[in-house]
């Protein structure tokens, strides 16, 4: 049985690798104030940032789907790792060696299975690399260096070569002590007839790393005629790897790609390296299947859809490239950055086009060229005969489609402008007014449904206000019984609490000791007071003194359910809604709380005065009005001293 990692292990792992450099291996971030990053979420479709990260606490938070946690938890989230995955894989990037309990450490046992299929696919790519050398991979030396690359770029690329005899690899990571279940599960190796055979034989390899780095598959390029198999052969589907969710590339090419806010989308493995070795260093392409929706949630994190993103998609001139660019502008409207189009006049994809006239050639053939939209509706068009009325019609019919889809309406108005005189259609108006319907239409469509009933289209999130401190959106927790009304946080009763709670979170030593004996009532809302109770459970604020990012932790690890404990995730990293966050401000917050608390004990006993001076029992009458007296005076004290009367 699988050992336990040892506690301490953990806490340090934990400390030693920064969130945001994590984070920032999957989408870009940009400051957000008070410390905090963000970006658009990972976990959710959206057009505006709403996914924060405090590199101080070391927690993330989407205002918008309420994920939320450490470390940790985006990595298990993103990758779809065990906790002890997770742990083990930024172990290794810390530099840290784990220890296992029950049991003892044993790392070949005890590593998660993700782990253990990356770790064969490293063992892989260094296998195939060290190959490339032999006398047998000389056709694959020259298939290279046909194509420009010399030794620099295929170690650059760590560009391998597969043997040609059945069970090379399968031996060679069988003496590293991988099972055939593994090899099998990886991909790497195949069912033979008496036991595992390698998948990839004779052929030239392209290792394949997901956004993080990890060597999750290959691709393998036929070098000899009598391969029968197909021209490039990819990784199969593994526990790893999903080929509509990796792009070649895209490891080496992130960090340009957020810099410059430009994507280059090319169809292949020698396409990337040329474009790459010209200086077209935001270059990827997919592995084996069509750009689709799950690459452009990929480029859209980080690309962060800003106004200026460009993604430029490169296609051969053939047929087939055509119909691909077609595919790709299906997909178009999910993006918010611009999509453009780059074909060679000579129909050369890259690698031949660097190969023939240079690296300049390649950097002026993706310098953005036709609007992907236009290239579309040119494609159309140009099947029907503009000689006849019919034919310009049935153009008209397929053309306006495309352009009533088209998000920006004065660009709309001028691509219809544009189609009319591609059709040659005299009435330019008539032209303009039927792309308006079908868009209009098309938005009529998208936002058909029935109308929310009571106690509908309230979201399912635990409260919150949202980064700004406003959304005011209640969810189901929120509520204060089955039929009674929703929660809603902007009421200033409620943005109070928050903001108290955050400054226990996030600036502990501004409000202990004072918090810590505040009593769990004194707040108002449900989910604010289970907060409270998991900060009182660990021992108080006073505890986030010392290490803040121990102590918050600690409070999720209290929260009783996943509910409360991404609350208290969103609370720790939400942005305060003051300008200047000291004891001043913490005073006003703890005072108003106190005071509010105060006023609702008034309340209460002197409705209980009012039914005792009805015949009551006139001791207790007179112990109510005592304590009424007090709570006056207090509450005249707070208002009049303020912090100075806690």
């Amino acid at each position: 049985m699988a050992g336990r990692i040892n506690d301490d292990d953990v806490k340090a792992v934990r400390d030693a690798v920064p969130i945001d450099a994590v984070v920032s291996e999957y989408l870009q971030l940009r400051n957000a104030g008070g410390g905090n990053l963000k970006g658009l979420c990972p976990f959710h479709d959206e057009k505006s940032p709403s996914f924060q990260v405090s590199p101080s606490k070391g927690l993330f938070h989407c205002f918008g789907c309420q994920e939320g946690g450490d470390t940790f938890a985006f990595v298990m989230k993103i990758d779809h790792l065990s906790f002890s995955e997770t742990v083990e894989r930024l172990a290794v990037r810390a530099g840290i060696t784990l220890r296992y309990e029950e049991g003892g450490y044993n790392p070949s046992s005890q590593r998660g299975e993700r782990t253990r299929l990356v770790e064969a696919h490293v063992s892989a790519a260094r296998f195939y690399v060290e190959q490339l050398d032999s006398p047998e991979a000389e056709i694959g030396r020259k298939f290279l260096a046909e194509r420009g690359f010399d030794q620099a770029a295929a170690e650059h690329f760590e560009v391998g070569y597969s043997p040609a005899g059945w069970d090379h690899l399968t031996r060679f990571l069988r003496g590293k002590g991988f099972t055939d279940r593994e090899l099998i599960m990886s991909g790497l190796s195949q069912d033979g007839r008496r036991g595992p055979i390698d998948r990839f034989r004779g052929r030239l390899m392209w290792p394949i790393r997901d956004i993080s780095g990890d060597v999750v598959g290959f691709g393998a390029r036929r070098l000899r005629e009598d391969d029968n198999g197909p021209k490039y052969l990819n990784t199969p589907e593994t526990p790893i790897y999903k080929k509509s969710q990796v792009l070649y590339g895209v490891d080496l090419a992130k960090k340009d790609i957020a810099k410059a806010s430009r994507a280059v989308v090319v169809e292949g493995y020698t396409d990337v390296m040329a474009c790459h070795l010209a200086g077209v260093t935001t270059a990827i392409a997919t592995c084996g299947t069509a750009f689709g929706g799950d690459h452009i949630k990929i480029l859209r994190r980080l690309l962060m859809d800003n106004g200026s993103a460009r993604v430029i998609f490169t296609f051969d001139g053939d047929a087939a490239g055509q119909k691909a660019a077609l595919r790709a502008f299906e997909d178009d409207q999910k993006f918010a950055a611009e999509t453009y189009i780059a074909i060679a006049p000579d129909g050369m994809d890259p690698c031949e086009l660097r190969l023939a006239k240079g690296d300049s050639s390649v950097q002026d053939l993706v310098q953005p060229r036709t609007p992907l939209f236009e290239f579309a509706i040119r494609q159309i068009v140009s099947r029907y005969d503009l000689e006849v009325p019919a034919g310009r019609a049935a153009a008209l019919d397929e053309a306006a489609p495309i352009v009533a889809r088209i998000k920006n309406s004065a660009s709309q108005h001028e691509v219809a402008v544009q189609l009319a005189g591609m059709l040659g259609i005299l009435d330019t108006q008539f032209v303009v007014k039927r792309v308006s319907q079908l868009a209009r239409w098309a938005r009529d469509r998208g936002g058909r449904g029935p109308a929310p009933g009571p106690g509908q289209g309230q979201g399912a999130d635990q409260s919150r206000t949202g980064p700004g401190g406003g959304s005011g959106r209640p969810g189901p927790d929120e509520r204060r019984g089955p039929s009674g009304p929703a929660l809603y946080l902007r009421n200033p009763v409620y943005a109070t609490e928050r903001e108290l709670l955050k400054l226990a979170l996030q600036r502990p030593e501004l409000v202990t000791p004072a918090f810590d004996a505040y009593e769990t009532d004194e707040f108002t809302a449900p989910p604010y007071a289970a907060v409270r109770a998991c900060i009182d459970e660990v021992g108080g604020a006073e505890m986030g003194r010392a290490d803040v990012r121990d102590y918050l932790a600690r409070v999720r690890e209290a929260a009783p359910d996943d509910t409360v404990r991404k609350l208290v995730t969103e609370l720790a990293v939400e942005v305060f809604r003051g300008k200047t966050i000291d004891e001043l401000y913490a005073g006003q917050q703890l005072v108003q709380v106190r005071i509010r608390a105060v006023d609702r004990r008034i309340q209460d006993v002197t409705s209980s005065l009012t039914r005792l001076g009805n015949g009551g029992d006139p001791q207790q009458y007179a112990a109510v009005q005592s304590e009424l007296w007090v709570l006056q005076q207090y509450g005249q004290a707070l208002r009049n001293n303020g912090v100075d009367a806690l």
